[in-house]
């Protein structure tokens, strides 16, 4: 795109958020680079850049955003196709339903380092309850769909593609099916297949996601950790 500044996006390879910025940097036709960094290790370089010492960080004509909802916003205000409404109420509305979906990552930080069964199960008891009220929202949102607010995708969107491919490999793992996620919500289900179809969503993410998904959630130490460890013979 000519006139376009050269963009740097500051990642870590699993966070959900640098998604986000990555999906609207796809739907908007902007060409970025990716800097890939270790949060366990991070740079001083990074430090500087990053005040919370968080990703994303978006490198714009050396300047530095930070956090995901500030950049995704400066990307909606600079470059075309708006992805919020133009109607203020309606652009409040989905705000507040992107605030919804990081209420819904926190819940699966909180199921994926459950440290015992009993916790295990009051997590996933707590995002079932959400995913019940995501589907409601969908049933006064979008009609026909295929994404939250009908036709045309959005940055309420953009925000639950990275929530959504979490159970790509959460919905695989051992015993996880007990938890009945999806069941009765086919409104979510059909939303969620329409997002892991979207070309800008497949592309946020590097082809060894999975792999290192599994590997982090292994890592953790906690009741889902154990569940993914081999039965012995």
């Amino acid at each position: 795109m000519a006139g376009t500044p050269a963009l740097t996006l500051v990642s870590h390879a699993l966070c959900p958020y640098v998604q986000r910025v990555a999906i609207v940097l796809q739907e908007k036709g902007l060409a970025f680079e990716r800097r890939t960094i270790d949060l366990a290790r991070k740079p001083d370089w990074f430090l500087a850049i990053s005040p919370l010492g968080k990703t994303p960080v978006l490198q714009v004509r050396g300047q530095s955003l930070f956090e995901s909802a500030v950049i995704c916003e400066y990307l909606d205000e600079v470059a075309m196709p708006a992805l919020h409404p133009q109607d203020p109420l309606q652009r409040a509305r989905h705000r507040a339903w992107m605030e919804f979906g990081s209420t819904v990552l926190n819940a699966i930080g909180a199921f994926y380092s459950a440290p015992d069964e009993a916790a295990l199960q009051a997590r996933a008891t707590e995002l079932r309850a959400r995913f019940v009220q995501l589907e409601e929202a969908l049933a006064e949102f979008s009609v026909a769909g295929p994404y939250f607010a009908g036709p045309d995708f959005g940055m309420v969107d953009v925000v639950f593609g990275p929530v959504f491919r979490y159970f790509d490999v959460i919905d695989e793992l051992p015993g996880v099916d007990e938890f009945q996620w999806w069941q009765g919500l086919a409104r979510t289900q059909q939303w969620r297949a329409a997002l892991a179809a979207r070309a800008s969503v497949r592309q946020a993410v590097a082809a060894d996601y999975a792999e290192g998904l599994r590997a982090f959630l292994r890592a953790r130490g906690s009741a889902l950790s154990r569940r993914m460890q081999p039965v012995a013979a």
